[in-house]
């Protein structure tokens, strides 16, 4: 038996969405025959672990100051192992704008896209290049914070007019905003979980929105907003190709333990990566834990599979 501390809440806006992950995540740790030590990050949180002095952590935290490294390396200061990928490859992950530069590097399918700063459109002038930004990637345009999850403060544009609102509204989120290209076309999910230090992509998840315009927060997250498809219904070869490109982006960008890789399938059937999820929700509508279900692994399964990878690394 270990003991494991579930970090979960924080203080992002997914501190709802991180409490559930981490309330399941705490069950299946009790069946397994380990003892949960539940930890709701917050100022105490170095004390907290101090004091606890666990055999390893569960990261269960969504969103900035869980997700992006920070609670990793503090982790890391304090020689305390953890689940899940490490500080760089959260960073990467975290950072759309980061990780997006780094697929195209790479030759990974991504839909085009621009990006600037705060600093850039109060003191650079970024506005007055707008116009050349929408010639370029044409209507609408997705407009999204570069550092949140779960589809927060994603609005679209249809037309120039449209541009300032969802710009105001990401940069509510971020200081860093992506103007991304609108690719028409299927929401997939391709979750990972390594197995003897190898990743292995699960079925493939579909997302499709009921009475919503796209895959947003609420979608999400509230039960009946979404119905979900798993496996989804695509041919091998195009089912193949998703999974390959999510390996790729996952294996890039330095990912480990387990993952989701979002994707969006084109209407000619070309998979096109939007962005990497480095600690994917674990709550009743998660994909992940949709993904595992239908590879043969429940949630304890799962969970099982996540804490023996890291406690290996570990050993």
């Amino acid at each position: 038996m270990s003991r494991i501390a579930v970090l979960k809440g924080g203080r992002s806006l997914e501190r709802q969405v991180s409490l559930r992950s981490g309330a399941r995540v705490e069950d299946a740790l009790e069946r397994l025959g380990h003892e949960p030590l539940p930890v709701d990050v917050g100022p105490d949180f170095v004390r907290r672990l101090r004091d606890l002095q666990p055999d390893l952590a569960f990261v269960a935290l969504h969103g900035p100051g869980g997700e992006d490294g920070t609670v990793q390396e503090l982790l890391e200061i304090l020689g305390i192992p953890y689940t899940g990928s490490g500080v760089l490859a959260c960073q990467r992950c975290m950072d759309k704008v980061l990780a997006k530069h780094l697929f195209v590097e790479a030759a990974i399918p991504t839909p085009d896209f621009f990006a600037f700063s705060q600093v850039a459109f109060r003191e650079l002038g970024a506005a007055d290049a707008l116009a050349e930004i929408e010639a370029a990637l044409g209507f609408p345009i997705v407009v999204k914070p570069s550092s949140q999850g779960s589809a927060l403060g994603i609005k679209f544009a249809g037309d120039p007019d449209d541009v300032p609102g969802a710009l105001v509204s990401a940069f509510a989120y971020d200081s860093k905003v992506l103007l991304e290209r609108y690719v028409a076309g299927r929401d997939l999910a391709v979750g990972i979980i390594e197995r003897d230090g190898e990743p292995q992509a699960l079925p493939i998840v579909e997302a499709i929105p009921l009475d919503e315009p796209f895959y947003d927060f609420e979608a999400r997250y509230e039960i009946g907003r979404t119905r979900f498809v798993c496996p989804a219904e695509l041919d091998a070869d195009t089912a193949a190709a998703s999974s390959e490109v999510a390996l790729r982006a996952f294996r890039l960008l330095g990912c480990r333990g387990f993952a989701r890789v979002d994707l969006l399938l084109a209407e000619d059937g070309s998979p096109t990566v939007l962005e990497i999820n480095a600690i994917p929700g674990l709550t009743e509508t998660s994909l992940l834990p949709q993904a595992a279900a239908a590879a043969g692994l429940d949630f304890d399964e799962l969970v099982a599979t996540i804490l023996d990878e890291a406690l290996a690394r570990a050993s």
